[in-house]
C-alpha cells in the first residue's frame, strides 16, 4: 500500500524508538493494535471528564490528548518497524489499516459526550465527525481499489484531525478550569466536519482526475 509521507520518519528519536522495537522483535501488527488500546483510552478519559470539574476535569483532558498522541505514534512506528526494520508480515496491510478505522471513532465521538454545555447537539455532531473520519479513509482506500494512487490530501486527514482535537482538548482543558468549558471541543467537531467533507470531495476529485486522463 502507499504510506503516508511523513516528516516524522526521518527524526532521530523516531528512528531511535523503531530500532528499539526491532531488536526487541516487537511485531508490528502489535504495535498497530495498541493503537485501538490508547484510542480507547482517549474515548475512556473524554467520557468521564463530562461530569468533572476543575482539577480532575484537566488531568483526564490531559490523558486524553496524550492518548491521542501515543495513538499517532503507534501510527507511526508500526510502519517504520515494518518497512525499515524489515518485519513486515503478509496480513500488515489489514493491520495497518483496521486499527486505524476502529480507533478514529474511538476518539472522536466520544468528544460529543464529553460536551455539557451543548448536550442535545454534540453527540449527533461527534457521531457525524466520526463516520466521515472513516469515510474519508475509505475515500483514500478507493482509490487503491480502482489502481489509482491514493492521496492523502487534507485539510483533514488523519493528523489534521488528531492535531485538531489534541489542541482543542488542552485548550477546552484550560478553558474550562475558568468556567468557559466545552466551547473549543465543540468547534473542533465543527471543524472536523467541514474539514472531511471538503477531504472527501478533494480525493474523489483528485482520483477521478487521474482515470480519466489516462
Amino acid at each position: 500500500m502507499d504510506r503516508r509521507p511523513l516528516k516524522t520518519r526521518e527524526r532521530g528519536w523516531a528512528k531511535a524508538l523503531a530500532s528499539l522495537l526491532v531488536r526487541w522483535r516487537v511485531q508490528p501488527n502489535v504495535i498497530s493494535i495498541f493503537s485501538i488500546v490508547f484510542a480507547f483510552g482517549a474515548g475512556a478519559a473524554l467520557i468521564a471528564s463530562r461530569n468533572t470539574e476543575g482539577l480532575n476535569r484537566v488531568l483526564l483532558l490531559i490523558a486524553a490528548a496524550a492518548g491521542i498522541q501515543l495513538r499517532l505514534l503507534c501510527n507511526l512506528i508500526d510502519g517504520m518497524v515494518a518497512v525499515e526494520g524489515k518485519m513486515g508480515s503478509k496480513t500488515g496491510d489489514i493491520f495497518n489499516e483496521l486499527p486505524d478505522r476502529i480507533a478514529d471513532p474511538l476518539i472522536i465521538v466520544p468528544v460529543g459526550y464529553a460536551i455539557i454545555r451543548f448536550y442535545t447537539l454534540a453527540p449527533a455532531l461527534g457521531w457525524c465527525a466520526g463516520v466521515l473520519a472513516v469515510m474519508t479513509a475509505y475515500v483514500r482506500v478507493l482509490a487503491g481499489s480502482v489502481r489509482a494512487k491514493q492521496d492523502f490530501v487534507g485539510p483533514m486527514a488523519k493528523q489534521h484531525r488528531m492535531a485538531t482535537l489534541t489542541i482543542a482538548i488542552i485548550v477546552d482543558a484550560a478553558a474550562g478550569y475558568f468556567r468557559f468549558r466545552d466551547y473549543a471541543l465543540m468547534l473542533a467537531l465543527i471543524a472536523i466536519i467541514l474539514g472531511t467533507i471538503i477531504t472527501m470531495i478533494r480525493r474523489t476529485g483528485r482520483i477521478a482526475a487521474e482515470l480519466e486522463s489516462r
